[in-house]
């Protein structure tokens, strides 16, 4: 990219040279907006934000609906220097509640209507309805500000996931991390103007970073699905290949259930180009399925990358040689250019192999930290170990990886209770603390069991009252943890095993489920 002060010039900038390419495409027929059209929209909103109150520095809370306007907001908030935060309207409010506790927004802005928790979000903050602000006059663009005066190392965006101890942590990327993200991107996945890019992921999931930044700062065009679409997997094939998409991204489980429900097939998606997905293990025989469908005629693109860390870190071009191995996931490959590494012997065992330990990341793409949570921060956001020369921080990823003799890395597991399932990364501490914050559970332990084939359930083990029956504990969890999170399923114990510390024993708990004789509750 053309080096520029911050990324709300940078648009301006695309927004020059690409004004007539169409910037959004809507699928089954939908409207088209052209660069020029959104651009006119960005200053409108800009002008509305600033009318608001919204400064540099100031946090965005957005609930976005892929409209036009969702996304001008998320250009006006870059324009004016306010770091936004995308929020996921379905989660419980109790949730929503601490991520707002977090961040502290200046303004509450929501495409989507009606908001579920739209009457107790108004008790404690200002709300903004982007379609009655954009019913009215004014402001009118002309009236936007001028692209704030501040640096690329100033915060971009904030990205909420799953906390340890219960509490969301708020990830933050700056101006620069998205800038090298975007150059990298850009480059690796071959974008150009005439690419048009999938948008099926929920924009508030870390993998729609890649849809809305890589596309609309390439002269790109995106093709936003809605979630009834991308639920409906006939229809969302056909809607693919109709609007002529040329490069796919999306978690390995949404490609699998279009593959389980035979939806895609051979034939399919002519126009495509690239097949990226990422977030999750792809089980290598469905991989095996997608690599006879577009292996001759698309690239395959394995990826990898923490929230931390500007969402993608390596892309790994999947070839015939993966599948000669049928039993490991693919690889995560050599990391981008824009990062470097070390790989950490694991905490006690001063015996781990050089060529494996915890994924430490270095570069420009290594975000800012946990917004307001200087304590976790230290914790993940440390000084490279390896030295004590000069500041060199970097992130500890939490990841185990091997390092093979081409120099390409391997995913090996966590090294804590961090899981990754359906895309996204989840702790299973947080769920931990909403159970035991149902009134009646005396203690309760989470694991995740692998099912083989690189897919797994969440299990919960809870000692509880006699009344709370496992459906009971479920509606619980429901006002305090969004669907994904929540346990496929739970048990009801007397007691939990520990260990000799006296500590809840997941090791005995994940025995258990292998038992044939242990009386099982499910929801």
């Amino acid at each position: 990219m053309t080096p520029h002060p911050n990324l709300g010039a940078a648009f301006d900038a695309v927004c020059s040279g690409h004004g007539e390419q169409v910037a959004l495409r809507y699928p089954e027929g939908g409207p088209s907006f052209r660069y020029a059209e959104l651009h006119t929209l960005v200053l409108r909103l800009s002008a509305l934000l600033h009318a608001r109150g919204v400064r540099a520095g100031d946090v965005v809370a957005l609930f976005h609906d892929k409209s036009p306007a969702a996304y001008a907001t998320v250009l006006a908030c870059l324009r004016l220097g306010a770091v936004f935060a995308s929020l996921d309207p379905a989660s419980p409010w109790a949730r929503l509640r601490r991520i707002l506790d977090t961040c502290r927004p200046r303004l509450v802005v929501s495409g989507v209507r009606p908001l579920p928790c739209a009457e107790a979000l108004a008790v404690a903050h200002e709300v903004l309805m982007l379609d009655d602000a954009l019913a009215g006059a004014e402001p009118d663009a002309a009236k936007a500000p001028a692209p704030g005066l501040f640096s690329a190392a100033n915060p971009a965006y904030v990205m909420f996931t799953s906390g340890s101890t219960g509490q969301p942590k708020g990830a933050v990327m700056s101006h620069a991390n998205l800038t090298w993200f975007i150059g990298w991107a850009r480059a690796r996945f071959a974008v150009s103007p005439g690419t048009v890019m999938t948008g099926v992921n929920p924009a508030y999931f870390d993998n729609a970073v890649f849809d809305t930044f890589v596309a609309l700062f390439s002269g790109a065009t995106l093709v936003p699905f809605d979630a009834a679409l991308v639920r409906d997997p006939r229809r969302l094939v056909r809607a693919v290949g109709e609007v002529g998409c040329t490069l796919w991204f999306s978690v390995p489980s949404l490609l699998v259930y279009l593959l389980t429900t035979r939806a895609l097939a051979a034939g399919h998606w002519p126009a495509m180009h690239t097949v990226g997905f990422g977030g999750e293990g792809f089980p290598k025989r469905r991989l095996r399925e997608l690599f006879e469908i577009f292996g001759q005629r698309a690239t395959l693109l394995n990826v990898y990358g923490p929230t931390e860390c500007t969402c993608i870190c390596s892309a790994y071009t999947v070839t015939d040689a993966d599948f000669e191995d049928m039993r490991a996931l693919a690889p995560l490959g050599t990391l981008a250019e824009t990062f470097d590494h070390e790989l950490l012997p694991l905490d006690g065992e001063a015996a781990t192999p050089a060529d494996t330990g915890e994924l430490f990341l270095r570069g420009p793409q290594v975000g800012l930290g946990y917004l307001n949570d200087a304590e976790r921060t230290s914790r993940a956001f440390v000084q490279n170990p390896r030295h004590a020369r000069y500041t060199d921080i970097g992130y500890r990823t939490g990841d185990l990886v091997q390092r093979d003799t081409l120099g390409r890395l391997h995913f090996k597991g966590r090294v804590d209770f961090q899981i990754k399932h359906l895309g996204y990364r989840i702790e299973l501490e947080e769920i931990e603390a909403a159970l035991s914050a149902l009134s009646g559970v005396h203690e309760c332990g989470v694991v995740y069991q692998r099912l083989g084939d690189g897919l797994g359930q969440i299990v919960a083990f809870a000692a509880s009252d006699d009344d709370m029956s496992p459906a009971a504990l479920q509606q619980g969890l429901a006002a305090r943890l969004p669907e994904y999170m929540r346990p496929r399923r739970i048990e009801r114990l007397d007691t939990l095993p520990k260990n000799a510390n006296g500590k809840i024993d997941r090791v005995a708990l994940l025995a258990r489920l292998d038992a044939p004789s242990a009386a099982k509750e499910t929801r």
